[in-house]
């Protein structure tokens, strides 16, 4: 068995702050230490259920937050920016099965540090009609190489913003949003072995890959119109407002790569506000 497993940070238990989850910040040791564990005993749930290869894509920031020899089980580890997958780099038809790790819910609703790739460029995401955050948006990618996704953890919100995108996905919840930046948290080391034994069990009994609705339909609302203007010069773009644009396509993957264009593409404007 092979198995992917795309790290985000947010969604760790005990993680509430920006400054637990950026390298600047004051806690990040602290936050980083909580993300190795997690990580580990997610790899110790894919190992006991039979995996022989394991890639870890660093999927958070500057996604270079793991120390390489801390991690478990003898990962691949993924690191870096500018991926042309990003958060799902390195995934292809010959893994049979996704982990999504320490996920966070969109930025439309109240999840800890809710956001969808980009808090200060992007207000919602809707896929299909259906608010979603980075879960719904990589399943895409999942859906093209036919790979089905197991498991999503996080707080409370991950596994409902998931389900539509991901069949069978099972949900494995670690601390409970008080408000986006406070949290009642599982203690790390029963986060751990629930990650540990779900991850297990969902790589027992797989569910089927996404199946998404093709011709597939992302709308994007940004924070302000400049950044829809923009986004409306990569081609099958069209402003539907102001604030949102809307782009249509019949191959997931290649509507994922439009999306991750638009969210590098507007970066370039978030400085000089």
């Amino acid at each position: 068995m092979k198995v992917f497993i795309s790290v985000d940070m947010e969604g760790v238990a005990g993680i509430v702050d920006w400054a637990q989850c950026l390298a600047t910040g004051d806690d990040y040791a602290l936050g980083r230490d909580l993300l190795v564990g997690e990580v580990n005993a997610a790899i110790g749930g894919a190992v006991a259920a039979g995996a022989t290869e394991i890639l870890v894509n660093d999927a958070h920031s500057f996604m270079r937050n793991l120390p390489p020899d801390l991690i478990g089980g003898e990962a691949s580890y993924l690191s870096g920016r500018f991926k042309p997958l990003y958060m799902m780099q390195g995934l292809d038809a010959s893994f049979d099965a996704v982990v999504f790790l320490g996920y966070h819910a969109a930025i439309a609703t109240p999840g800890v540090l809710s956001h969808t790739y980009n808090p200060r460029a992007i207000a919602d995401v809707r896929l299909c009609g259906t608010t979603t955050g980075e879960a719904g948006l990589n399943a895409l990618v999942a859906q093209h190489f036919r790979v089905p996704v197991a498991v999503i953890t996080g707080d409370q919100y991950v596994g409902p913003e998931a389900a539509p995108f991901c069949p069978g996905i099972k949900h494995l919840q670690v601390k409970e949003s008080i408000s986006r930046y406070s949290a009642l948290n599982m203690h790390p080391r029963k986060a751990r072995d629930l990650i540990r034994e779900g991850v297990r069990a969902a790589l027992c009994d797989l569910a089927p890959p996404p199946a998404i609705a093709s011709p597939a339909t992302i709308e994007i609302r940004f924070t302000s119109p400049d950044m829809a203007e923009q986004a409306t010069w990569v081609r099958g773009v069209s402003r539907l407002d102001s604030l949102t644009v809307s782009l249509t396509d019949d191959e997931p993957l290649r509507l994922y790569q439009a999306f991750i264009t638009l969210v590098y593409l507007t970066r370039s404007l978030i400085d000089t506000y």
